[in-house]
């Protein structure tokens, strides 16, 4: 089945050359079923990029899915505003929508105070109305670390060294249904100056710690309903993803080391390892089947707040 987007979204033509099954609005609003809505709250800076990564993986499913771009009260720098402005929506404007997930990405502010994010406070209230108005919530690395901050009070704590590169991991809870049908070894990139600390997380008994890595730290957390999910790596990055923030960082003369387990040999001239597709394909396909479609009420007016069923 079809992700159903605007057609002049630039995503739009990248997933159809790639054979992706995507449909224009026009095309989905004469079809009559009911399709997942799903929002997307995009903080990272190159927002295009981000949101095609997210957008293939939400579309490699049989399941119909409708998608809303919503961003904060804050003026990207990376990204037109005449972009910003044709396909994402004000918080504000969604704040009576109900949706069947929703998605909040990371950001490059990890390295500042919570309450120093000149959008902290209304990202507060989005959290606060992700409990009434969404059914599930993928948070992922400083949107991850945000949300435990503020559903749990669970701090983060600077890093000596950026963990930055492409680390195995294990899995800690078998029954995860986010990580349904996973192998015992799987690889997920980390980019991160900060960390949250798996002794701060067992302090609160309705987070499970699902998945870690020997290297890099807790991964996937969850809430014991599944309704909510904090992920600190980077499933959504392309092959060449880190690699650019290495050269980026690199020619800045920033102080970057290379990125750990990702170039063939550590020869950063080598086209890099690309192991993580599948885990990544796997991982979304089994939040929106298991974790929304499954769960979701079709009529979202009859949405059970996230408090009510803890």
């Amino acid at each position: 089945m079809p992700i159903k987007i605007p057609d002049n979204l630039p995503a739009y033509s990248t997933l159809i050359a790639e054979k992706i099954f995507v449909i224009p609005a026009e095309r989905a609003d004469h079809q009559d079923i009911r399709a997942l809505k799903i929002a997307i709250v995009n903080l990272m800076p190159d927002k295009i990029t981000t949101e095609t990564q997210i957008l293939r993986l939400l579309s490699n499913t049989p399941l119909h899915v409708d998608i809303d771009l919503v961003q904060m009260n804050h003026i990207s720098k990376n990204t037109p505003q005449e972009h910003m402005l044709t396909f994402y929506k004000p918080f504000d404007e969604v704040r009576n929508e109900r949706y069947d997930g929703l998605i909040i990405t990371g950001a490059p502010v990890e390295q500042m105070d919570f309450e120093e994010v000149d959008y902290w406070d209304e990202l507060c209230e989005l959290f606060e109305w992700s409990k009434t108005n969404c059914y599930s919530t993928l948070h992922i690395c400083w949107g991850a670390q945000a949300g435990l901050y503020y559903h749990y009070g669970i701090p983060k704590y600077p890093l000596e060294h950026k963990m930055f590169g492409n680390f195995k991991h294990h899995i800690t809870w078998s029954q995860c249904s986010l990580l349904k049908g996973f192998g015992d070894v799987f690889h997920c990139p980390h980019s991160r100056h900060t960390e949250v600390r798996r002794e701060d997380i067992e302090k609160h008994r309705s987070l499970i710690i699902c998945a870690e890595s020997y290297e890099a730290g807790v991964h996937v957390v969850s809430d014991k309903t599944e309704r909510q999910f904090f992920l600190f790596g980077h499933w959504e990055y392309d092959r060449d993803t880190l690699a650019k923030e290495y050269f980026r960082d690199l020619n800045k003369g920033l102080d970057i080391q290379l990125p750990y387990n990702y170039f063939p040999n550590n020869d950063s001239k080598q086209t890099p390892i690309f192991n993580w597709s599948c885990s990544a394909n796997l991982m979304y396909a089994n939040w929106l089947n298991y974790c929304v479609y499954q769960k979701t009420p079709y009529d979202l007016a009859e949405l059970i707040p996230l408090d009510e069923e803890e």
